[in-house]
C-alpha cells in the first residue's frame, strides 16, 4: 500500500482520531508506537486482511490525527482513548497487535479500562523501564528548546533519529513518509510534545499486573533492536503467564520494515489458532 490514507474520523476528548479498516473476518486491531503512525502497518495489514477485518488508527497527536497545543498525548490518555475506540467500533474482544509504545497503550486499556481481547501480540513493545532513546530523554527535559529549532535542523534531527530504528536501513521514500507528520508548524511541536509527556510511571504502575494477562499472548522481538534490546523481550515474556517469545532475525526496532515477511507469517499463524475453552 503506497498510498496510505485513513478514511474515517473519531472525535475524542483530545481531538480527532484518524482510523480505517480493511478486509473481512474476525477483527484484529493494530497499534503503532512512537514516533511512528499506522503507516508502519502498511505491509502487514494487507497480509492479515486476507482472513481478518483489520483496524488501524493514528493515536491522537500522531500521523493524520489532530495535533494541537496543550494536547494530552500521554500513555494514560492513549489507553483511555483506545478503550473508547473499541466501544465506538463495537468490538467486544478483538485480537490486538501492538508495537513499541502501542504495547503499553494496549496493556493499559486491558488492565485499567476493562478492554477485552481475544489474544494479544506485543512487538518490540514498551512495557518495562527504563525506556526512551537519548534524544527522547533530552527532548522530554527541554521541550521548548527543541520545538523552536530551525525547520531544517529539526528535519535533519528527526530523519537521523527515525533512521536508527531500522537495522537494515530505510529507503528515502519510506524515511520521508515517517518524518512527514513531524514537519511544519503543527508537526514539529507535536513531536516534542509527545516526548515531553513520555513519563515512565505509566509503565511502572503496570508492571506488577502483567501476571493478570491470561489471554493467549505472543511476544515478537527483533534480534538487532537497539532501541529496546532483546533482553527487554525476554523480560516481557517472563512477566506474562501465557506468553511465547519469537525472535525476528536480523530485524531492528522497526521490524515491520526489516522483517515484514517474518512478522506477517508469525502473526498470521498466531491469529489463526483456535481459542482454547479456557480463553473464553
Amino acid at each position: 500500500m503506497t498510498d496510505w490514507t485513513l478514511g474515517h474520523r473519531f472525535q475524542s476528548s483530545q481531538g480527532e482520531v484518524a482510523w480505517d479498516r480493511f478486509g473481512a473476518g474476525p477483527p484484529v486491531v493494530l497499534l503503532h508506537g512512537t514516533p511512528f503512525s499506522s503507516y508502519v502497518w502498511r505491509d502487514i495489514a494487507p497480509a492479515l486482511s486476507v482472513h481478518r477485518t483489520v483496524y488501524v488508527w493514528d493515536m491522537v497527536g500522531y500521523g493524520a490525527s489532530e495535533k494541537r497545543s496543550g494536547q494530552d498525548v500521554s500513555l494514560a490518555t492513549q489507553g483511555e482513548l483506545f478503550a473508547a475506540l473499541l466501544g465506538h467500533w463495537e468490538l467486544d474482544a478483538p485480537a490486538v497487535v501492538a508495537h513499541d509504545f502501542g504495547g503499553a497503550v494496549a496493556l493499559r486499556a486491558h488492565l485499567l479500562h476493562g478492554a477485552s481481547y481475544e489474544r494479544l501480540a506485543l512487538v518490540d513493545a514498551v512495557t518495562h523501564g527504563p525506556w526512551g532513546t537519548g534524544l527522547f530523554r533530552l527532548a522530554r527535559d527541554h521541550e521548548e528548546v527543541f520545538a523552536q529549532l530551525p525547520a531544517a535542523v529539526h528535519e535533519g534531527l528527526v530523519r537521523g533519529y527515525v533512521g536508527t530504528a531500522s537495522h537494515r536501513g530505510l529507503t528515502e521514500e519510506t524515511l520521508s513518509a515517517y518524518v512527514a507528520p513531524w514537519l511544519g508548524t503543527e508537526g514539529q511541536p507535536a513531536l516534542y510534545r509527545q516526548m515531553a509527556q513520555g513519563d515512565q510511571r505509566f509503565t511502572d504502575e503496570l508492571e506488577h499486573r502483567y501476571a493478570e494477562v491470561t489471554i493467549p499472548t505472543l511476544v515478537c522481538w527483533g534480534t538487532e533492536d537497539t532501541w529496546l534490546p532483546p533482553a527487554k523481550g525476554e523480560q516481557l515474556a517472563a512477566a506474562l503467564p501465557t506468553a511465547e517469545l519469537h525472535w525476528l532475525e536480523g530485524a531492528g526496532h522497526l521490524v515491520q520494515e526489516d522483517a515484514p515477511a517474518q512478522l506477517s507469517a508469525r502473526l498470521t499463524e498466531f491469529l489463526s489458532r483456535r481459542a482454547r475453552p479456557a480463553d473464553g
